[in-house]
This record gives C-alpha cells, sequence and structure tokens, in this order.
C-alpha cells in the first residue's frame, strides 16, 4: 500500500514537473523568436545609396547616405534594428581609418552581438570606378564613340590593379569583420551591371563609352565581381550575385526600368549610382540569397 502511494506521488510528481517546464520555458523561446536582427550596414556608395532622396538625418553629409538605401529596406521587411554606417566614396581602407573627420572606422560598428552584417566594397580601390568610367569617358567622347580607345590606352592596368590589390583588401576586410562578429552572417554583394551587354548608339548619348570599350569596361566589373566572389567564399561570406538579376537594369535601361543612372540626363544628383528601383531590387536579391 505504502509502495503504491509513494510510486503514486512520484507519477504526479514528474507529470507536474514535465508540464511545468515548457511553460516556463516558453516565454524565453518565444522572445528569442521574436527578438529583431541585430543588423550592422557597412560599404560604399553603392550601399548608401548616394544621390538618393531623402537623406538620412543621421549620417554626415559627405556620405551622402539615404534612407532608402537597401539596408534600409531589408531592416524595414525583415524588422532588424538597424546600424548603418555605410558612406559614399569608401574604401576598403576607410574600415580602419575615419574617412572624413567625425565619422568613425566603419569596422568598429560590428560588434560580437550582430546577427546581421551586408557591404558593398572594393568599387573605390584603385580609383577603380570613377576613374575607368571618367578615362574610358573621355577617350570615347574624342572617338565619337568609335574604336576601343580606352582599352589601347589603359589595357589590362584595371583588371591587374583588382586582382593585386582590389583582392587582397576585401579578403582581408571580410575576415576582420568575421573576426568581430563570429556569429553574424556576412553578405557582401556584387555590383549591378552599369553598362549592357553590347553596344548601342543610342546610349552613347547617356554613356559616352566606344563601341569597343562596351566590353573592356563589361569585363572589368565582371573581374571585380569575381574577386568579391572569391573573398567572399575564402571567408565564410555570402556572395549575393547580383549580374544575372541586373542584366537589361544598366544606366542605358528605360528610366522605369533601369536600375543605375547613367552619366548624362539620369534622375540623381550621382550618377553611375544605384537609383531607388536599383537599391530596392538589391535589397530583394540579397533577402532571397539569404533566406530572410
Amino acid at each position: 500500500m505504502r509502495r503504491a502511494l509513494a510510486r503514486g506521488l512520484a507519477a504526479a510528481a514528474t507529470l507536474a514537473l514535465a508540464t511545468a517546464l515548457p511553460a516556463l520555458a516558453s516565454p524565453a523561446a518565444s522572445a528569442a523568436e521574436t527578438s529583431p536582427l541585430r543588423y550592422v550596414a557597412l560599404g560604399d556608395s553603392y550601399s548608401a545609396g548616394s544621390g538618393i532622396w531623402p537623406p538620412d538625418p543621421q549620417a554626415a553629409p559627405q556620405c551622402l547616405r539615404t534612407t532608402s538605401n537597401y539596408p534600409h529596406v531589408i531592416a524595414a521587411s525583415t524588422g532588424a534594428t538597424l546600424t548603418d554606417v555605410t558612406c559614399g566614396a569608401a574604401q576598403t581602407k576607410d574600415f580602419y581609418m575615419p574617412q572624413w573627420p567625425g565619422v568613425r572606422p566603419q569596422l568598429d560598428a560590428v560588434t560580437s552581438g550582430a546577427d546581421l552584417v551586408t557591404l558593398t566594397i572594393g568599387g573605390n580601390d584603385n580609383n577603380t570606378f570613377i576613374g575607368a568610367i571618367v578615362a574610358c569617358g573621355s577617350a570615347g567622347t574624342a572617338t565619337l564613340g568609335y574604336g576601343q580607345p580606352c582599352k589601347d590606352l589603359y589595357g589590362s592596368r584595371f583588371e591587374d590593379d583588382v586582382r593585386t590589390k582590389t583582392y587582397p583588401a576585401v579578403r582581408q576586410a571580410l575576415a576582420d569583420i568575421r573576426a568581430k562578429a563570429p556569429n553574424a552572417r556576412v553578405a557582401i554583394l556584387g555590383y549591378p551591371w552599369i553598362l549592357p551587354a553590347a553596344f548601342d548608339r543610342t546610349c552613347y548619348a547617356k554613356m559616352p563609352i566606344a563601341r569597343g570599350d562596351v566590353p573592356y569596361l563589361r569585363s572589368l566589373q565582371t573581374t571585380l565581381n569575381d574577386v568579391i566572389a572569391r573573398a567572399a567564399a575564402e571567408t565564410g561570406a555570402t556572395f549575393v550575385d547580383l549580374s544575372a538579376a541586373s542584366e537589361g537594369h544598366d544606366a542605358c535601361a528605360p528610366a522605369t526600368s533601369r536600375w543605375v543612372e547613367p552619366v548624362l540626363f539620369g534622375t540623381n544628383t550621382v550618377p553611375v549610382h544605384p537609383n531607388a528601383l536599383g537599391e530596392a531590387a538589391m535589397a530583394t536579391r540579397t533577402m532571397a540569397v539569404l533566406g530572410l
């Protein structure tokens, strides 16, 4: 009798404990499930959305950052808590030193508590984007769009710089982000197409690049995106490839469908940069790749 009673009390106690534990654990589990992503956005003008309205009141004026950039779109879509330190004209060196007076090194924003870090970087290293566009635009204007004057003048110089200088700098930056935020998902975006796949005389009025230099600059952008993808693979980051998604949305596409603004007759104050449609598309692609 006593043994049966003891067994009954023990069973009842076990059942009560088993019932109570999930109830006690559920508030913490629920809080963890609903806790917003701690999201840090780093990078250059393609991440800052330079030239797009409205400006971000929390950014230094020199950074030309907008609240319509892809980090803000991602944060709004996911409910993430965003720390945005993107800044126009940033190079990888600006992750480690102040880009402007009062603008802290971007890596200072990355902490061990970060859940997500996104960035675009590398396009400004060695003056790649601006240098190549200005050089090839000047050369194309001089030949009225004929020939390949930029390729003839500069040869492999731009691509050599990307392979030997930009690649190790991007790889190191990604490794340092990983070291500061070991548990975060790190996603580095490639750059969307600036020029179409083939020369178009109507495009020349907006992007004065000579016929033979269109594939030359496309090759340069391919090389840049390739080294970024390689650096990502070697550091455990996710590469968000925009090549296929941005095809047909280059700076020569109609205003209603282009993601990047042209040198001439564009709608943004900063040419050869994504517009609001482009930033939204970059956000959509990034969320799809990350499964957000």
